[in-house]
């Protein structure tokens, strides 16, 4: 694990919390992944920022599930993959794993589940799988 990775997880205490910038439950640190959020790792070094591996460029997700979903919404849905970044850079701005981000970024994943749910990828395999469904909701927290 990176050292900002842990620095991040204990700046907000997501082994108290158990779950990530995007709401997604973990067991364990090594689960855990950093996620460029302003500057994308392959524009860092000609930007300046080296690797960009730095605390106001970052999110903490699980990365089977979180980062995972995120990357394909990427590929797939970039207002929505926008919006969702927009919401963890608030909550890294604000310092703290708020509820209301985390709703918000619920509304917008519900939305995208909505949409792309009987999509499939290149291999026929559902887009969507059924663990990036599971994740904190206004109703759990």
């Amino acid at each position: 694990m990176r050292p900002i990775t842990k620095i991040l997880i204990k700046k907000y205490a997501l082994k108290k919390l158990k779950f990530d910038f995007m709401g997604y439950e973990f067991e364990r640190m090594n689960e855990l992944s950093f996620h460029h959020l302003i500057i994308p790792r392959c524009d860092s070094k000609k930007l300046g920022y080296g690797e960009g591996y730095l605390p106001w460029n970052g999110a903490i997700l699980r990365q089977d599930t979180a980062h995972d979903y995120l990357h394909i919404i990427e590929n797939i849905d970039r207002d929505r993959f926008d919006a969702i970044s927009s919401e963890m850079v608030d909550e890294n701005i604000k310092g703290y794993i708020d509820e209301e981000n985390l709703d918000y970024i619920d509304d917008v994943l519900c939305s995208f589940e909505r949409e792309y749910c009987s999509k499939t990828d290149c291999k026929g395999k559902p887009l969507i799988k059924e663990e990036y469904t599971r994740r904190k909701t206004k109703n759990s927290l």
